[in-house]
């Protein structure tokens, strides 16, 4: 099983691209995050012409998760429990950035837009902290009901765990992203049973899945490494390899994240 994580930066604008991919590299599931559209806004005739099933979670042009599986997809859930709304202050809504459901043989799948944060002293910077919070609850709520579970969590973090995951410390002097507060929020989630199942096979420093467009970000090799494909035990040990594709990010009309893509065997 071929499964793969990317934040497409808007599926309607790069629908050839993800197409191109899945025929390229031969995926089964395909997580997307930022996907910038409502379901009913998202064409999606040629991806179920090419045998995927897909299932889309959005409610407006910002954030928006999908699943797009060749394996089967069942099971969808379109939020996680006990996650917080956006804003705050009692008039928000729960954002849509987490999806998830069952491919294959009982794999069950999250794709994850966390929270950016904005800025430190950003109310956005501790409603990522609490979503965070959320996400690994649900994680070890899943592993003490059963340890064996097969369950990946994979997307868009919007958090560099360690110091070699960007291009330099120093430019990120008071900025979020690198903060310990959020690298301890992803280290719990890690610590609820899910393991950076790609990190193994291609350590740092230099190996980033974001550039920004701006400064001529990719072609300096300036990057972060922000998305991830954490597995439960189960995961971990049915992992025969992994991938970066940064070719991706090249030419006209890239995202400007690439696509992580692990195999599993179990």
């Amino acid at each position: 099983m071929r499964i793969a994580t990317w934040n497409i930066n808007s599926l309607r604008a790069r629908m050839e691209r993800v197409l191109a991919f899945l025929e390229r590299h031969d995926v089964d599931v395909l997580a997307l995050q930022e996907t910038k559209a409502k379901p009913e806004q998202l064409d999606l005739t040629a991806l179920t012409d090419a045998g995927y099933e897909v299932s889309a979670h959005g409610l407006n042009q910002w954030n928006g998760v999908a699943l797009i599986s060749r394996i089967g997809l069942r099971d969808v859930r379109t939020e996680l429990p006990a996650v917080p709304a956006w804003p705050e202050d009692g008039a928000g809504v729960v954002e849509a950035r987490a999806l998830s459901g069952v491919v294959g043989d009982g794999l069950r799948i999250w794709s994850l837009y966390v929270p950016n944060g904005r800025e430190l002293d950003h109310p956005h910077y501790a409603y990522k902290l609490r979503w965070l919070e959320a996400l690994r609850a649900e994680g070890e709520r899943d592993l003490a009901t059963d340890p064996q579970a097969r369950t990946v969590l994979v997307g868009d973090f919007n958090v560099a765990p360690q110091d070699e995951d960007v291009w330099d410390m120093t430019a990120f002097d008071g900025k979020t992203h690198v903060t310990a507060p959020e690298r301890a929020a992803f280290e719990a989630v890690v610590d609820a049973g899910y393991a950076d199942v790609v990190r193994p096979d291609h350590p740092g420093p230099g190996i980033y899945t974001y550039w920004d467009y701006q400064a001529l970000r990719f072609p300096k090799k300036e990057g972060m490494r922000i998305d991830f494909v954490l597995g439960s035990p189960a995961v971990q040990a049915a992992v025969s390899g992994s991938f970066i594709d940064r070719e991706e990010r090249k030419g006209k009309g890239a995202s400007d994240h690439a696509p992580v893509v692990v195999d599993l065997e179990f």
